[in-house]
C-alpha cells in the first residue's frame, strides 16, 4: 500500500486566550483545504504521541509553548482531489510562553485572533469541530 491509501494522523489546538478569542493560520500552500482558516496544528510523526506532536507542531507553526488542557474532538475527511485521508485529533490549549507569530510563511499568509462567536466563514472541518466540542462544553 502506498503512502496515498493509507490514513495519515493530524492534530492541532484550538488556543483561546483569556478575551475568549481564537488563533487561527490561513492556509496558503498546504495540502490541502487552502485558503481557508485553520487552528495550528500537522501530521503527527512516526513514534510521537498525539499530545508530543500538536506541541511540536505549535512551536514550529506559531512560535509559542502551550498546556494542553482537554481533548475537545476528532475529524475524519477525505480529500478526493488530493487523495488524501485524514483523521485528526484536537484539544483545548493555553498559551504558557512565547510570541505568536507565524513561523512558517511558506504555507500560511496570514496569522490573527478571532472573537470565539465571530469566525470566518472560510474554517476547516477541524476547527469548527473543536470550536463546537469548545463551546458545548462551555455552556
Amino acid at each position: 500500500m502506498s503512502s496515498k491509501e493509507s490514513v495519515r494522523v493530524g492534530c492541532g489546538a484550538l488556543i483561546v486566550n483569556d478575551k475568549k478569542e481564537v488563533l487561527l493560520l490561513k492556509r496558503s500552500t498546504t495540502r490541502n483545504q487552502n485558503g481557508y482558516w485553520s487552528q495550528p496544528g500537522g501530521a503527527v510523526e512516526f513514534g510521537e504521541t498525539i499530545k508530543q506532536a500538536i506541541t511540536r507542531e505549535i512551536r514550529e507553526e506559531v512560535n509559542v509553548d502551550i498546556r494542553l488542557i482537554r481533548y475537545l474532538s476528532y475529524t475524519e475527511q477525505i480529500f478526493r482531489k488530493e487523495n488524501q485521508h485524514w483523521l485528526a485529533i484536537s484539544y483545548l490549549a493555553k498559551i504558557i510562553s512565547g510570541n505568536v507569530k507565524n513561523l512558517e510563511h511558506h504555507k500560511h499568509s496570514d496569522l490573527k485572533w478571532f472573537p470565539i462567536n465571530k469566525l470566518p466563514k472560510k474554517l476547516s472541518k477541524t476547527t469548527r469541530d473543536s470550536t463546537r466540542a469548545y463551546l458545548a462544553s462551555s455552556l
